[in-house]
């Protein structure tokens, strides 16, 4: 079964090289190419996977992250931008984006980063990765809240801080993917948050891990 993805992007010749690398791979799919959010909002169809770039004329791809997810709350957003701005990378991981890449990223890396998006993770160059998480210690306050995780929600949820997806976190713990899922779920609800990279931020916000 292919992955779908939906593009996002005003740059016509970076979206269009976008389309035909995903079209050309096998085991990959693209649902829909848009100029803007605006477009995008009227004609999305499912999809596993948005590149979303941040830089687009009238919405910004940050302030569309909420608009996506509430069209399409099942699909994992990733941030594409010429950017390592910690003020982007700040706000879109808060605003709830699924990843964040540069777009002079390489195409393998680029596919492999969809593919991890679709199955749960949270592609981030490891640069980046490692700027966000100091930047949220650093500017977030702790908050004032007690939050009960059993040991076990506790250590998915280190493992997910660290960027793993579902599948090597099953592999890792030698439990069944829907026991992840269910585990997830319940750490979500517990953490009042809809979205792995909102779970992370707040993880390390109160210090959880």
């Amino acid at each position: 079964m292919s992955i779908r993805v939906t593009i996002i992007e005003d740059n016509e010749d970076f979206r269009e090289g976008l389309y035909h690398m995903i079209q050309s791979t096998e085991g990959f799919r693209c649902v829909g190419k848009f100029e803007r959010i605006e477009e995008a909002l009227l004609k999305l169809q499912e999809t596993d996977v948005v590149l979303l770039d941040i830089g687009l004329p009238g919405i910004s791809g940050i302030e569309g992250i909420s608009a996506i997810r509430k069209k399409l709350p099942e699909a994992q957003i990733v941030m594409l931008t010429g950017r390592d701005d910690d003020n982007l990378i700040f706000h879109s991981i808060l605003n709830g984006a699924n990843g964040y890449l540069l777009k002079k990223t390489p195409p393998a890396r680029l596919l492999h980063a969809i593919e991890d998006a679709a199955s749960g993770g949270m592609p981030m160059t490891p640069v980046i990765a490692r700027r966000a998480v100091e930047m949220f210690k650093k500017y977030i306050p702790t908050e004032d809240e007690h939050i009960q995780l059993t040991p076990r929600e506790e250590e998915i949820l280190a493992l997910l801080v660290e960027g793993m997806n579902y599948n090597l976190i099953a592999e890792k713990l030698y439990i069944s993917i829907d026991t992840v899922r269910n585990h997830i779920r319940h750490i979500y609800e517990k953490l009042h948050v809809h979205s792995k990279s909102q779970a992370v931020v707040k993880a390390i916000k109160q210090g959880l891990i």
